[in-house]
């Protein structure tokens, strides 16, 4: 029997079988699809619903959905930067650019002619900044640490084809940066954390490289010391890493020295071990809600030494002494873990992420700082677990979502709310405490179980070959 001659905008389709009443003179009995769909007139809301949402789908796939939205969240961040409340870009235009002024006019070289508070390498991007003068000094910070930003999210993305894993992982950093807030752009920290991402991707295949890289940003900010330790403890090429960070940091430290600097070259010792408890360390928790029942003998004062706001109280200043040991503490505890998952055999991306992960978290916990900027630290080895693996790292990125947010919440926008001990905003740095012990209690649940499964598999292997 011949087939129905078709109009042009009629199409076949794989729908299942309608045996329902049709429109006359639409199909024939030997159509394959009882019911046809018209292009323009017999599309279904249902059909058009889904092809919209199957394309929405496809475009959130995409490098340039990635793209429009870290540069969408960048401009956003960055005109919160400037007018929004609290004023987030303060230590940019009021501290960095003072310093990079001094040393520009000669009057004081920080961490050279004087003491400083980091190391010295984090005056290279204070300077870079007054490329284009002292007015444009914050725009000229914000677009350095876009750009460093981008290249980082580019290397991320690759050049080939894009994993789902990275996908995911570089969604989860744009949002990472809204939950953050402006602080994920004003502050020093935030040079260090793309170079501290590209090093933690490049660690398994370039752990030279990798290892170049984190030693330059721990002469910026110390906390990549917690990831090069991982490195070392992690990686089967060891020696590397500790030749590496030890020729790199003497060459650092002889050229500080030839300029000058003396024992100013390391003073970020000394005015770190010096430092009161600050109100957004961990440890200010207990002092913080005495004040909020009542006490009289407990309370926040400026300190015009080092800039911030610093408890005072009985037992504090005890607490602040304790805090540099017991991270040693703890930081030795953690590393002794990894040794042992290493000496069961554990894989290095199964051992790497997670310890990298548990030592940032101790040097955030057992910190008497505690600035609202370290949470920024937190999406280097984020980053890397969800591109090992997104199902094995998606409870600790919420976690880390959950503290970033807690961190916005106080900072910078009711910041003085903390400072006058607020019930409210004293809950949500108590809120951000838990979730960050939450997320070491993973990272050490990670590392231990890293080694045992190694351990396992060797028992294994030698029952079999036995």
């Amino acid at each position: 029997m011949a087939r129905t001659r078709r109009a042009p905008w009629e199409k076949e389709c794989p729908m299942i079988p309608d045996y329902s009443a049709r429109p006359a003179g639409i199909g024939g009995p030997n159509d394959r699809c009882p019911v046809r769909l018209r292009y323009g007139r017999g599309m279904t809301e249902a059909t058009f619903d889904a092809t919209s949402a199957s394309g929405f789908r496809r475009f959130l796939a995409s490098r340039q959905a990635l793209w429009c939205g870290f540069t969408i969240i960048h401009l956003l961040l960055a005109s919160l930067c400037f007018a929004g409340p609290g004023n987030p870009l303060g230590d940019v235009t009021d501290v960095y650019r003072s310093w990079a002024l001094q040393a520009q006019t000669g009057l004081s070289r920080m961490g050279i002619d004087t003491p400083w508070v980091y190391p010295i390498l984090a005056f290279a991007p204070m300077t870079v900044a007054l490329l284009f003068g002292p007015v444009l000094y914050g725009a000229t910070w914000l677009v350095l640490v876009t750009l460093l930003n981008g290249i980082v999210f580019s290397i991320l993305l690759g050049s080939g084809s894009l994993s789902r894993r990275r996908r995911i992982a570089a969604w989860w950093w744009i949002l990472f940066l809204v939950l953050l807030g402006p602080v994920a752009l004003g502050r020093i920290d935030t040079v260090t954390v793309p170079v501290a991402i590209l090093g933690l991707l490049w660690a398994g295949s370039r752990p030279r490289l990798a290892t170049a890289l984190l030693t330059v940003a721990m002469w910026m900010k110390v906390w990549p010391a917690a990831v090069i330790a991982a490195l070392a403890v992690s990686s089967r090429r060891r020696l590397n890493v500790f030749v590496v960070t030890a020729s790199l940091s003497a060459a650092i430290l002889v050229i500080s020295l030839l300029a000058g600097a003396g024992m100013n070259a390391i003073g970020f010792v000394a005015e770190q071990a010096g430092r009161g408890l600050q109100v957004e360390s961990p440890f200010a928790i207990f002092w913080l809600w005495q004040i909020v029942v009542g006490h009289q003998d407990v309370g926040v004062r400026y300190s015009f030494d080092i800039l911030t706001f610093q408890l005072w109280g009985p037992g504090v200043e005890t607490a602040a002494t304790l805090a540099t040991p017991l991270m040693v503490v703890l930081s030795v505890t953690i590393i002794g873990l990894g040794i042992r998952a290493t000496r069961s055999g554990a894989s290095f991306l199964a051992l790497f992420p997670p310890l990298a992960l548990c030592l940032v978290v101790t040097l955030m916990l057992s910190n008497k700082v505690g600035s609202p900027q370290f949470v920024s630290w937190l999406a280097a080895p984020i980053i890397l677990g969800l591109v090992v693996s997104t199902r094995r790292y998606l409870t600790p990125a919420i976690l880390t979502g959950g503290i970033a947010l807690c961190t916005q919440v106080i900072y910078p926008y009711w910041y003085r709310w903390l400072l006058s001990a607020q019930p409210v905003f004293v809950f949500v740095l108590t809120l951000k405490i838990v979730l960050l012990v939450g997320l070491l209690g993973w990272g050490i649940g990670s590392v231990w179980q890293a080694g045992t499964r190694a351990a396992v598999r060797h028992r294994n292997a030698l029952a079999l070959v036995s």
